[in-house]
């Protein structure tokens, strides 16, 4: 056999390898980008607390998707409101009361203190689960995969136990 199909062979395979590396670790990015984005929107405001109204929400009523009840302040400049809207979890229970933060221009609230941060985050854990599938399969780094996998599902579990 030629020198030069053996090197061209060679070559073909290491195209191959970087183009499989390179689309793979493009679906990565992605799904964790995509992970974060999704977790920021709520996040942002339970984390990012400073100027924003804080309190307390009393949940009188629950419809099928959200809970609303009486908002008191706890934040200087705040002031109570007689309905705030707080979105619907398995967490959330007609007659108890919650700390929130309240979105800046609206009366929804977000959940605030350790849970609220967790919940935030649960999409992000998601994303570390389906990334790690991509990383160990596509990529085959296990090491890595399995730290991410772990990390999701610490991050599952650990909002699973405060919420």
């Amino acid at each position: 056999m030629p020198a030069t199909a053996a090197s061209s062979r060679q070559a073909s395979a290491a195209m191959l390898r970087f183009g499989r590396f390179a689309a793979m670790g493009t679906v990565v990015v992605l799904i964790l980008i995509a992970g974060v984005w999704a977790s920021w929107g709520t996040a942002q405001h339970v984390m990012l607390t400073k100027g924003r109204e804080r309190g307390t929400v009393d949940v009188t009523r629950c419809g099928p998707e959200a809970c609303w009840g009486r908002y008191t302040p706890l934040s200087e400049g705040s002031q109570p409101r007689a309905r705030v809207v707080l979105e619907k979890s398995v967490a959330v229970e007609r007659g108890r009361t919650y700390t929130v933060v309240l979105k800046p221009g609206s009366d929804d609230a977000v959940r605030s203190g350790p849970a609220g941060v967790l919940y935030a985050w649960i999409p992000l854990g998601g994303a570390l689960l389906l990334a790690s599938v991509v990383v160990a399969g596509g990529l085959l780094r296990t090491r890595a995969a399995w730290v991410m996998a772990l990390s999701g599902v610490a991050l599952l579990t650990a909002a699973f136990v405060t919420v």
